[in-house]
């Protein structure tokens, strides 16, 4: 009897979970690309919404990112206004293509639709979702590092065996690069299912032992019309229907069984793999600091401190000496614009649209409000502030006063990198297809170049050009590497027989242009007028790659860093690997070399830290 008892008061907990949840229907839109090139994604999301308004058993409608093409504010208030119209309550979070071109690294979303995640109740599942970036700079998917330890917080009061239903762009595998992260918090719940979208298709998808499912694009592609994906949650299932809103036509193509999950969390399944920093031992991090939220920018040096921002707008002073805090500026925004320390002050941007300079202790010294967000890093000479701005305008701002000293207002896309300086001339790319030469003393354009192409996502944005003999150097998501005369603006030549993307460098020396290729590769190109001349290539063994991190020559040695979290230290007479250390498995931001034993580098995870070599 007494065993009779125990056994149905286990099975009873088992199933108590699934035995709270009523039936209910709801939708599952992705991928609605509104401002895509083609024009018809806004006749699709309409006759979508429409649809919907017309049924009388959906509860609620989720949808899980890329609600725009590039991410522009138009663009998102285009999507505000037609998706205003639903009857229903709408949850929804940002994809890649909402933040990695986004002129306000994202802000514009969060204000627009209220948040870039969601956490409610219905029905007695409980349903969370989140962004997954990746912001500002091209790298692999990456959920925010303050959307994890929202999501700690949240899971942590869910009662034992409660249901759970998880929300991401990205399907939990290798291309989030941080999906172990989530998974193992989620396998530590109820989590009946996990639904995505980025893939454009309808299909089951992997996530280790979590049942998970991607959903279609609502975008029509080939067909007369869009679609959208209903899912009836029954007693006993998840039922998936693709629906046609045209032709109102339903296709059930998948059914989830609905169970109590208890995962096995002893089970392996493959993880980064951090055997690199055994690999090499000539390299050491002094200190390592864990920052709330992403890092995406170069930390400076100033004084004894290493100063940064983060993606909740917070700029924080490590010491040196050994990382710990010093003190910290709020900002209104995301920043990520890598401050720059000059005659005892630092200047950086902030997506709240002000430019920021403090002093060494914190204290704010002065701040430049602009019209819109500032995500490009600053750049300072004789005491002159040069940065662009997402209000297409670039400017000089007097380092002391703050004032304005001029500003050349004739620019289509947000500024998102650095500009160079050679001579009198200033040259900095937007995303607006081109790149820009300037006169440095009162902002007249010199020239702009582009490459042809009237896809917004090949401009020369992110790339921090290189001159050498009056030649600038510029590598763009094309994959071309070109070269182009700094009196004229015309191109010398191009070359795409290395496939480099927007990461490049040059030599102590000037004899050379570094490449990072997509693969495995270092390039060395001769800097010259005439024509492409490769000096040497390296298989570094990086595997593939697409970061725009910078490489720079210090010492007799190059840096760089990767998209999985890797550093490298390489020798460019030998091409050899003089060392290399994995700091977690998120991108890394150009690094900072204060000298050839001393390296700053930081992560999108936050991670910021300071490694030091034999």
């Amino acid at each position: 009897m007494k065993l009779t008892i125990t056994i149905s008061c286990f099975l009873l907990l088992c199933i108590s979970g699934s035995a709270q949840i009523k039936p209910f229907r709801f939708a599952f839109i992705s991928d609605t690309h509104i401002g895509s090139p083609d024009g018809v994604a806004e006749e699709d999301l309409r006759r979508t919404v429409s649809d919907i308004n017309q049924m009388n058993d959906v509860a609620f409608v989720v949808i899980t990112g890329d609600i725009t093409e590039l991410g522009t504010n138009a663009e998102l208030m285009l999507a505000k206004a037609l998706l205003d119209s639903l009857k229903i309550p709408l949850y929804i979070i940002p994809g890649n293509h909402d933040t990695g071109w986004s002129e306000s690294g994202g802000l514009s979303f969060t204000k627009i639709f209220g948040n870039d995640k969601f956490y409610f109740t219905h029905n007695g599942i409980h349903f969370i979702g989140c962004a997954s970036g990746p912001y500002v700079r091209m790298s692999d998917g990456h959920v925010p590092r303050d959307a994890v330890n929202w999501m700690n917080e949240k899971l942590s009061k869910l009662a034992k065996g409660e249901p759970l239903i998880f929300l991401n762009h990205y399907p939990l595998e290798p291309a989030l690069d941080n999906w172990y992260e989530v998974v193992d918090l989620l396998k530590t719940k109820n989590t009946l299912l996990a639904l995505c979208g980025h893939g454009h298709a309808n299909r089951t998808v992997n996530a280790e032992d979590i049942p998970a499912v991607m959903g279609r694009s609502n975008l029509r592609a080939k067909a007369a019309a869009g679609g959208y994906n209903l899912v009836d949650v029954r007693a006993d299932s998840f039922i998936f229907i693709e629906r046609n809103p045209l032709t109102k036509e339903e296709k059930t193509w998948k059914t989830v069984q609905l169970k109590q999950q208890e995962y096995d969390l002893s089970k392996s399944y493959p993880r980064p793999n951090f055997s690199i920093n055994k690999k090499y031992n000539a390299v050491r991090p002094k200190w390592t600091f864990q920052s709330d939220a992403n890092v995406i920018s170069t930390p400076t040096v100033a004084s004894d401190y290493v100063v940064f921002g983060n993606q909740e707008g917070t700029i924080q002073a490590l010491k040196k000496d050994n990382g710990e805090k010093a003190w910290k500026f709020q900002t209104g925004g995301p920043v990520f614009s890598s401050p720059f320390f000059s005659n005892n002050r630092i200047v950086m941007g902030s997506a709240d649209g002000n430019v920021y300079c403090l002093n060494t202790r914190g204290k704010l010294q002065w701040k430049y409000t602009t019209n819109a967000s500032v995500l490009g890093a600053p750049l300072i000479q004789n005491n002159i502030v040069y940065i662009g701005g997402s209000d297409s305008n670039f400017r000089a701002i007097d380092l002391i006063s703050g004032k304005q000293l001029w500003a050349f207002n004739q620019l289509t896309g947000p500024v998102v990198s650095q500009p160079v300086i050679f001579n009198d001339v200033i040259i900095f790319g937007a995303w607006d297809r081109n790149l820009y030469a300037l006169s440095k003393l009162n902002g007249n354009l010199l020239w702009k170049w582009n490459n042809g192409s009237t896809v917004l996502n090949y401009s020369p944005a992110a790339c921090i050009p290189v001159v050498k003999d009056g030649v600038v150097y510029i590598a763009a998501p094309d994959r071309f590497l070109t070269a182009i005369d700094i009196e004229t603006g015309k191109a010398l030549w191009r070359t795409n027989e290395a496939t480099v993307r927007e990461s490049i460098g040059i030599s102590e020396d000037g004899k050379y242009v570094y490449g990072k290729t997509m693969n495995d590769t270092i390039v060395a190109f001769v800097t010259n007028k005439e024509k492409p001349v490769i000096a040497w290539k390296m298989n570094a063994g990086y595997g593939y790659e697409h970061v725009p991190s910078m490489l720079i020559e210090k010492g007799g040695q190059v840096f760089f860093g990767t998209r999985n979290g890797v550093v490298y230290a390489i020798d460019p007479a030998t091409q050899n690997i003089n060392w290399a250390y994995k700091i977690d498995n998120s991108m890394v931001n150009t690094v900072n070399v204060i000298n050839s034993k001393q390296i700053i580098a930081s992560t999108m995870d936050g991670k910021v830290t300071l490694l030091e070599s034999r």
